[in-house]
C-alpha cells in the first residue's frame, strides 16, 4: 500500500485527456455492444490516464471477457492525444493474434500499428517509427525490450499475460521511453482479490466480471484414462466432428528435453490419424518455426483442420471460435493456471 501511495506521488506521466464524445464514437462504431463491466473498466482506465502520476492498473478478466477491446480503447485514447502505445505479449502466436484483431479496428481511425517479433524481417521502418514523433501503436514479444530500442513519447504500455514476464522485463518496457508511460497489465488468470492485493499491492485493480452475451458455460469432464474412458473420448470426438466442430488435443510438458515432448505429441498424433482416418489431423509444437506455426493456426482458423494435436504452445490467447472440444492428456502435469488458460480456448 505504501508503494501505491508513493507511486501516486510520482509525477512525470503525461495527462492523456479523452473527452466522452470521442470515446463514445469509438465504442459505438464497434461491431458489438460492450458489457457493463467493459464500460466500467474503460472509465476507470481513462480516468487514471488523465493524471500526471503514472497509472498502474491490473486488468483481470476471464478468457473471452473482452480485455483486448478495453485495451484498444486505451490505445485509441493515447494515440488520439498524440502519444505512442505498446502492447507486449509472451508468445509470437499471441502477439500476431492481437495484431490481427486490433489492427483492423484501429485502422479505421488512421492509427498505424506495427508488429515486432523475432521473426519480423524488416525492422528498420519499425525502429524508425519508435523514435519518430508520430503517435503509433506497437505490438510485439520480448523483441520490444531489446537493448537498442528506445521509444519517443510512449504514453501507454500494456503487458498481456503479465505472469509470464519477469519483473525486470516489465520494467524494461516502462523505462525504454523519455516519459513515464501509463501501464496496464492484463491477465486471464482469476486471482482472489486478497491475493491480488498482496501480490500486486502497487497496482489498482479492474475486474471484468461479466462475459459477453452468447458465451456458453464450459463443461469439464475428468476421465481416468482406462479403456472404457478412451472409448468415451472417441465418442465425444465423433459427436463434435459430426457437428462440424474442431478439436484441440493438448499434450503435456514432460521434462526439460523438448524432444521428449515432441515424441510424445507425435505418438498422440499418430493415434488420432489412425482413429480418424478421414479427418484432417495436424501437429503443432514449439520446434516449428513461426511461419509453420502461423500457417497451421491459419488453417485451424479457416476450419481446414479437424483435430489439432499440440504441445503447450497453444496455452495463451489462441482464439478459434469453431473449436468446441479440448482433450488435455495427462492433466495432472499442468498447473492450475495453465489448465484455466487452456479451458478458455474452447
Amino acid at each position: 500500500k505504501r508503494k501505491k501511495i508513493h507511486n501516486k506521488k510520482i509525477l512525470g506521466s503525461e495527462k492523456i485527456l479523452t473527452d466522452t464524445k470521442t470515446i463514445s464514437s469509438f465504442t459505438e462504431s464497434l461491431d458489438f455492444k460492450l458489457t457493463k463491466a467493459q464500460k466500467r473498466t474503460i472509465d476507470e482506465i481513462l480516468k487514471d490516464m488523465n493524471k500526471n502520476s503514472p497509472m498502474k492498473r491490473l486488468l483481470q478478466g476471464d478468457v473471452g471477457s473482452g480485455k483486448t477491446i478495453v485495451a484498444a480503447c486505451a490505445v485509441y485514447s493515447a494515440t488520439n492525444a498524440g502519444y505512442k502505445a505498446a502492447l507486449m505479449a509472451p508468445t509470437e502466436v499471441l502477439a500476431e493474434q492481437h495484431f490481427n484483431s486490433l489492427n483492423p479496428i484501429l485502422q479505421k481511425y488512421n492509427i498505424k500499428s506495427y508488429l515486432l517479433t523475432s521473426s519480423v524481417k524488416d525492422r528498420d521502418e519499425i525502429l524508425k517509427q519508435m523514435s519518430s514523433s508520430e503517435p503509433v501503436f506497437f505490438i510485439g514479444t520480448h523483441a520490444l525490450i531489446q537493448d537498442n530500442i528506445e521509444f519517443n513519447n510512449l504514453g501507454l504500455a500494456i503487458i498481456d499475460e503479465q505472469q509470464r514476464f519477469g519483473v525486470d522485463q516489465r520494467k524494461k518496457l516502462i523505462e525504454s521511453s523519455n516519459i513515464i508511460p501509463h501501464q496496464i497489465v492484463m491477465t486471464a488468470t482469476p486471482i482472489p482479490r486478497t491475493t491480488a492485493l498482496a501480490v500486486y499491492g502497487d497496482l489498482d485493480i479492474s475486474i471484468i466480471d461479466e462475459l459477453p452475451p452468447g458465451r456458453q458455460e464450459i463443461e469439464n469432464i475428468l476421465l481416468s484414462g482406462l479403456n472404457d474412458d478412451n472409448s468415451r473420448v472417441i465418442e465425444f470426438c465423433n459427436h463434435h466432428l459430426n457437428n462440424e466442430s474442431q478439436i484441440f488435443v493438448v499434450c503435456p510438458y514432460i521434462d526439460e528435453s523438448e524432444n521428449k515432448d515432441i515424441k510424445a505429441a507425435e505418438k498422440v498424433f499418430q493415434q488420432h490419424q489412425t482413429l480418424f482416418p478421414t479427418k484432417a489431423v495436424e501437429l503443432l509444437h514449439g520446434r516449428m518455426n513461426s511461419e509453420e506455426k502461423e500457417l497451421i493456426m491459419k488453417r485451424m482458423n479457416n476450419a481446414e483442420i479437424d483435430i489439432l494435436i499440440s504441445t503447450v504452445v497453444i496455452e495463451v490467447g489462441i482464439d478459434i471460435p469453431n473449436a468446441t472440444l479440448m482433450i488435455i492428456e495427462s492433466a495432472e502435469r499442468f498447473g492450475l493456471n495453465q489448465l484455466h488458460q487452456l479451458r478458455g480456448r474452447v
